[in-house]
């Protein structure tokens, strides 16, 4: 039992489904055995999607009292929680805000058999913030059991961050980063949370403003560095995709062209000369894998300019869950075997797109 390699997913939502499907696929890539998820409840109209998840080979996992509502609705579990959780290598935990934190009390931290546990987006306090390509070297081999992915639009905010000051700059370039996240109101997934206008976000923290900037904070913490980041964030009625207005100052003088040669170099960004997300959430539908982008942004080069050599403007698109989904296969990886985990993940570069 100990030497199966074995991805428990926790949740079956918008990171959730997706990410098993994901899985199923990339076992042989991972070297994994076995693909478990759990599932809370008994739907009648999530039943299609545990089956077709069943049948792709992924093995159902609920609680012994709600068996039987399971499987009076045709859906079969092989595993109960316990039995789950005690065989599972590593943990992917995709419930709602919260309830990863619960799960750590509850059940991960006396699970010294597994290698480690991920939560998603806004579970602040988990464990190491992770994004990949921005903090990989920061993660401590057998240390870190706890990994936090960040949010989606964490991740697109930390690009920029990275890519334009950063990257081959010293780490004072970055003089301040002020961002807006125009989020989509809900995803196409969801029947709920939809909203009848724009609706603006409050600054519930006032270092940082948003949870973004401040997650943004904290990922950049784990490689030494103290960033001067500010987002706002404003709820837009549209399913399609999340973008990013952005303004960076930063202390080394630099041109629209050079910008623009930084992110061509950074393989987890693509650039666009489109400006509507429809056209470009359409792109990912048809050309992305499991109709997802998964790159960290999508850069909309027609709105780059470059004021006084020192504040560079633009927005970009945040590919939803694609970019998550990324760090949190990558972030699997890494604790399933932390010295030869970039070998199994070579897949991805296929499907990071240079141009959208």
């Amino acid at each position: 039992m100990q030497n199966k390699r074995v991805i428990h997913v926790v949740g079956t939502g918008t990171i959730g489904e997706p990410l098993i499907g994901l899985l199923l696929d990339l076992r042989s890539h991972l070297e994994v055995d076995e693909v478990t998820f759990h599932k809370n409840r008994a739907l009648l109209d999530d039943r299609a999607k545990v089956k077709n998840l069943i049948r792709r080979g992924a093995q159902l996992v609920v609680s012994d009292e709600k068996r039987p509502e399971f499987e009076k609705l045709g859906m079969q579990p092989t595993y109960d929680i316990e039995e789950a959780l005690n065989q599972a290598s590593v943990v992917i935990d995709c419930t709602p805000e919260g309830m990863a934190n619960q799960h750590k009390e509850q059940w991960y931290q006396g699970l010294s058999s597994a290698r480690g546990f991920i939560a998603q987006g806004s579970e602040f306090g988990f464990g190491k913030m992770y994004a990949r390509g921005i903090n990989d070297d920061s993660l401590v081999p057998y240390e870190d059991r706890f990994v936090q992915v960040v949010s989606c639009n964490t991740h697109n905010l930390a690009v920029l961050v990275d890519t334009v000051a950063l990257h081959d700059e010293s780490p004072d370039n970055l003089v301040e980063g002020r961002f807006v996240c125009l989020r989509r109101s809900s995803d196409i997934s969801q029947e709920k949370s939809f909203i009848a206008a724009p609706q603006v976000g409050t600054h519930n923290d006032d270092k940082f403003g948003t949870h973004h900037a401040r997650d943004a904070w904290h990922l950049f913490r784990t490689l030494g560095l103290d960033l001067n980041l500010f987002s706002s964030a404003i709820k837009l009625n549209t399913q399609y995709m999340h973008s990013i207005w952005f303004n960076l100052r930063v202390k080394y003088p630099v041109t629209l062209d050079e910008v623009i040669e930084k992110f061509e170099a950074n393989k987890y960004i693509a650039l666009t000369e489109k400006t509507m997300a429809n056209t470009v959430f359409s792109f990912g539908r048809d050309h992305g894998y499991f109709g997802r982008l998964l790159n960290q942004t999508v850069i909309s080069v027609p709105t780059l300019t470059v004021r006084d050599g020192h504040e560079i403007t633009g927005f970009c698109f945040t590919p939803q869950d694609g970019n998550s989904l990324l760090s949190s296969i990558a972030a699997a990886a890494w604790l399933l075997d932390p010295d030869t985990h970039e070998e199994h993940i070579q897949f991805v570069t296929p499907h990071l797109f240079d141009e959208v």
